[in-house]
């Protein structure tokens, strides 16, 4: 698959079928982009459960966080990676390795996370994958909601749908 564009329908279907996301690089600091974007997410009536082997037994917005993978109850449709492009190979190959156990069926790197290597690896193992992307910002883009902030999203129009 071509990772530098993705179909809108691609996206949308991902984001209508994946509604439990396990974040992996969650943070409790409130200033942090993972922080904001889980926030967003469950406003828009998704489960976000927080993976950070640092803040593991802590809260983040009232879910639990989880040291890793293993350790998150499943099912969680979607893993969301907010570590850098090194790390997502390793957190692929550990969903990979228990996709069938916590049902797991997406996996999405966010913005500037871009590991071709580790996508072929997902993908060959029956995953969908998205890169260099950000649930929320697609989720708001797709539903017109960044439009209501003067960005042209491309999604809504006053011109009439071509046929």
């Amino acid at each position: 698959m071509d990772h530098s564009r993705y179909d809108d329908t691609y996206i949308r279907d991902i984001l209508r079928a994946s509604r439990t996301i396990a974040m992996v690089g969650a943070s409790p600091n409130w200033v942090r982009p993972s922080y904001f974007a889980m926030k967003y997410l469950i406003g828009k009536g998704y489960r976000v459960i927080p993976v950070n082997p640092v803040a593991a037994g802590q809260e983040i917005l009232g879910e639990t966080v989880y040291a890793g993978l293993a350790d998150t109850p499943g099912p969680f449709p979607m893993v969301d990676i907010f570590r850098n492009s090194e790390a997502a190979g390793a957190i692929v190959d550990e969903a990979i390795a228990l996709k069938d156990d916590k049902g797991i069926e997406v996996i999405w790197m966010q913005l500037g996370v871009i590991n071709p290597e580790a996508a072929a690896r997902a993908e060959a193992a029956g995953l969908q994958v998205v890169m260099d992307r950000c649930p929320k910002i697609e989720y708001g883009r797709l539903s017109g909601e960044l439009s209501w902030g003067g960005i042209n999203s491309g999604i809504i129009s006053s011109k009439a749908l071509k046929v």
